[in-house]
Order: C-alpha cells, then structure tokens, then sequence
C-alpha cells in the first residue's frame, strides 16, 4: 500500500514529483536531468566541456520523503510512496502532473506531452505530429533533429511547444510568434513562406497597382528567383515588390538587372 504523502508538494521548477536523481556522469543529486543541465551550463565557459544527462542512462533515484536512495522504480522501496504517478521506466521519468497527459513513443525513444491518441509518428521526419497534419504536412528528413532556426535550442527534446511550417522545417513556436511580430513571414531556413500569404498577396497587388513606375523605369526588366517555387522569371521592375508569375507569391528576390543606385549627397 502507498504510504500518506501528505499535501505537501515536492519536486522542482521543471516537475511536481517526489524523488530527484543522482547525475550518472558527475554523481551529483539535482531535481531533473533539467536541473542538472541548467546548473552546468551556467558554470561552463566553453560549450565543448557542457554535458548534458541523458535520460536513459538515469540508474538512481533519491526519495524526497525518507531520502532512500534506489534503483530507478515507481514507488520507494522504504516508506512506499509513489515517486511520480506518471512513471515511465524507459525513460526513467517521473511526474505527478498527468494532466499533461504524457506518453511514450517508442518511434521517437522518448515521452512526449498532450495524449497518444492525438499524435502519430511520422518514420520520415522522424518525429511525433498531431493527427490534423497527417494529411498535409510535408515530410522533410529528420525534420525536428535540429537546433531551432531562432534560439538555437535542440527542437527533438525541447519541453517547448514546436510549429510545424507548410515546408516542413520546424521551429518554436514563441520563437514563430516573434519572427512575425517582427514581419518576418518566411522559413529561416528555405526562406519559403511559413504560412498562408493569399491575403498578403492580394494588398500588395493593390499596391503595385496603386503606385505607377515614373516612365524612366516603365520598360525595366529584371531577374526574379522565386523562394516560394524556385522559379526564375523575368519580370517589369517596381519600386513596391516583384510578383512571380508561376505561383504569385511575392516572396522574391532580386538576382540581376538592378537599376542604377542613385547619387547620394555627402
């Protein structure tokens, strides 16, 4: 039988649980593998001497209640308490918060948040996705084995929330809302637009059309690359933008046939 834990909580900043774990590679007792992974990076100047814990290679764990320290298990072999009601012993995990609704994917090796019945694991991307983008996701090669684009953060076990863009690149998602509080719309890594643009689109056809080129420049032609298709086009300049004629976006840049830059006083 369980013993009483009483209603006093336990844990640290990262868990709600009643047991910490002695670090396999410093013998060090911390809250979590995250706890212990913050307190390094924070004594350590050079990012070659950082270490990290992995989590499958956790043996022990020490009881908050009696402090008996064992062998990685759901309850404590001395007083009897449940260490964490969540416990996943291939990860050697332990949280009393279920209300994330954890689980573990075996695709992925590691427990993920939010309910397996609302997830599937994608063998390409090598990562786990919601059922709503089974259908229309693009698949890119071990899509979320990478640092964020942003904050440089490892994306495959960051405990942050994770976007996926309509290229297949990921990257976080407050890392993707302050991208576009800064008007930045396109993937830090294709430079392809990350989002629906259609009505983006159509203002700046309002734009163009609205601001007329003085006759010197009406007949200029440059070269555009698309960065939405990759097209190459051949296109009329405008002060505004350049629209690419394959796909319409305006996500263009310009490659050659650049107009004259102007004289600048001194």
């Amino acid at each position: 039988m369980e013993a009483d834990s009483g209603s006093e909580q336990h844990g640290c900043v990262h868990y709600r649980r009643k047991c910490k774990i002695r670090a396999p590679c410093c013998g060090e007792v911390f809250g979590c593998r995250h706890c212990h992974n913050e307190a390094k990076d924070s004594l350590e100047v050079n990012v070659r001497d950082r270490h990290e814990v992995p989590r499958h290679e956790i043996k022990l764990v020490i009881c908050s209640l009696c402090n008996k320290e064992q062998d990685v298990q759901q309850n404590c072999s001395n007083c009897g308490v449940c260490l964490g009601k969540y416990f996943c012993a291939k990860c050697n995990f332990f949280d009393d918060d279920v209300s994330k609704n954890q689980f573990h994917c075996d695709g992925c090796g590691i427990c993920r948040t939010g309910g397996a019945e609302n997830f599937y694991h994608c063998e390409t991307c090598g990562c786990c996705y919601s059922y709503l983008l089974k259908d229309s996701h693009r698949c890119v090669e071990r899509a979320m084995h990478h640092n964020c684009p942003v904050c440089f953060e490892y994306l495959f076990e960051s405990t942050k929330a994770v976007s996926d863009l309509h290229c297949g690149h990921t990257i976080h998602l407050e890392c993707l809302y302050e991208m576009r509080a800064h008007q930045q719309f396109s993937c830090p890594i294709c430079l392809r637009s990350g989002c629906d643009m259609s009505n983006a689109w159509k203002k700046l056809d309002q734009e163009v059309a609205a601001s007329p080129m003085p006759a010197i420049y009406q007949k200029k032609m440059i070269w555009i690359l698309c960065n939405d298709c990759g097209t190459t086009s051949n296109v009329q300049f405008h002060i505004v933008a350049h629209k690419c004629p394959g796909c319409n976006s305006y996500n263009t840049r310009q490659t050659r046939g650049a107009p004259p830059a102007a004289c600048s006083r001194v």
